[in-house]
């Protein structure tokens, strides 16, 4: 009975350290020296500030591609019509990166909603209200928060004045941080991102090609 009793609290004890373990399970943070960009209470700013550079990073290299000269706000632009119109593919544009941290985003129970018709981010989170109080284009927030109010909010309705807007991702970032998790990682969840990392680790060589679009010249040399 020893044995087996002993065995029970073995079991127990990995359980209870994996669940502590899957508070912060993101190893490693690529984009930490660009600060955070979410100031509120209540919302992890450090995974979710990476998670937002994270997924600039990658519509940047995707959208760069075949136009070396493109900006983040250029790349911004086509990933808000793709996603609106259901064209993007992103078994294409999620990065190995990208991947780790959407699986740590997982584990942030406030974020989600899978009883969501609309989409899997909980509009009712603390990121949202965050992001609701933030906002700094006056009309969009104002967009923003009647939908949430009327309980209409989704990437389509909220989708038509985004298009015409997208230019302000450029200062405000809580309205790239809704792009980021509404139309990018809430999308994840359906998509077999299994072979990310065995197609895409070289693509890692076009980072060089960040500095010159935005304002991240530090992080060409990054040593992780």
């Amino acid at each position: 009975m020893k044995t087996q009793f002993f065995k029970l609290f073995v079991i127990a004890l990995a359980f209870g350290l994996i669940s502590c373990k899957k508070e912060n399970t993101l190893s490693e943070y690529k984009f930490a020296d660009k600060g955070l960009v979410l100031s509120c209470e209540n919302v992890n700013s450090k995974l979710y500030s990476e998670a937002l550079f994270a997924f600039e990073n990658d519509i940047l290299n995707y959208y760069g591609k075949n136009n070396p000269n493109a900006s983040l706000i250029q790349a911004y632009g086509q990933f808000i019509r793709n996603s609106i119109y259901g064209r993007l593919k992103f078994g294409d544009i999620v990065s190995p990166h990208t991947v780790k941290v959407f699986e740590t985003l997982k584990n942030e129970n406030d974020l989600w909603d899978a009883n969501n018709p609309k989409s899997y981010l909980n509009y009712n989170s603390a990121l949202v209200n965050c992001i609701s109080i933030n906002m700094q284009n006056a009309d969009l927030k104002t967009t923003f928060n009647s939908l949430l109010k009327t309980n209409s909010m989704g990437p389509k309705p909220f989708g038509a004045p985004l298009m015409t807007n997208y230019r302000s991702t450029a200062q405000d970032k809580y309205l790239a941080t809704y792009i980021a998790f509404d139309l990018f990682y809430a999308k994840l969840f359906n998509k077999d991102l299994s072979k990310v990392n065995s197609e895409k680790p070289a693509q890692k060589v076009d980072f060089n090609k960040l500095p010159p679009k935005t304002n991240t010249g530090s992080h060409a040399g990054h040593n992780h």
